[in-house]
């Protein structure tokens, strides 16, 4: 089982860095375009599921993305409440809370850190048992939120996971290790193929010499994100 977890592209208030939470704004005109990119990429794996949050900006994603037809609506896949600090920016936040942190110290009038840790494990809950690939159209705060609750770390490790519009990440179960959550793949950009093999985990494998890059994380290398990922993984294949 794999979760490929995508979040949406770009709307006018990310690019305004502005936090967008349950405020149901539409993607922006190269936010569609990042969606259309990724639909290629997706067609090719199949999905056994399609969730994706209410919320308009992650739905039309998925449309875009070519996984509508299939996509259920999961209430818990929505974005933070950010409550007082919707539509605000981490510097306006900082002028009056300089330490703010969203994963130490949540939103007043707003969801708070231990409240998006038990929605991110209800989401797991659910998912823990599923086969093949599951695709999760959700947002960068609660996508984040997930990745770090799948590896079973508290929520404040999350501020150390970048994940930018339209990317796509992979959260994984490694077989030769007693399915131990992992990421197998991270903030992979639209316009890169985000194809992991059960193959690549598979015990039957391991006789086989690790690629550099395998070999490289399992002794302890950073997990990278973006276009630099992307570089290595293809330079060990």
């Amino acid at each position: 089982m794999r979760i490929y977890l995508i979040r949406h592209g770009q709307t006018d208030w990310a690019l305004a860095q502005r936090h967008t939470g349950l405020t149901d704004i539409a993607l922006n005109e190269f936010g569609e375009r990042q969606a259309r990119s990724l639909a290629k990429a997706l067609g090719t794996l199949g999905f056994t599921k399609v969730l994706t949050s209410p919320l308009k900006r992650a739905r039309q994603t998925c449309a875009l993305a070519g996984q509508g037809a299939a996509a259920e609506a999961d209430p818990d896949l929505a974005e933070w409440n950010y409550g007082d600090y919707e539509g605000w920016t981490t510097r306006e936040i900082q002028l009056h809370s300089a330490d703010w942190n969203v994963f130490s110290n949540g939103c007043p009038n707003g969801e708070t850190a231990g409240q998006i840790s038990m929605r991110a494990d209800r989401v797991i809950a659910r998912l823990i048992d599923l086969s093949g690939n599951i695709a999760v159209f959700s947002h960068g705060h609660f996508g984040r939120a997930l990745a770090v609750r799948w590896l079973q770390m508290p929520l404040t490790q999350a501020r150390h996971f970048a994940l930018d519009a339209a990317s796509v990440s992979v959260l994984a179960l490694d077989i030769a290790h007693a399915k131990l959550p992992i990421i197998a793949m991270w903030n992979l950009p639209a316009t890169a193929e985000p194809a992991v093999t059960v193959e690549r985990l598979a015990p039957a494998d391991l006789a086989e010499p690790a690629p550099a890059i395998q070999r490289w994380e399992n002794e302890g290398g950073e997990i990278l994100h973006g276009p630099l990922q992307s570089n290595l993984l293809d330079s060990a294949a």
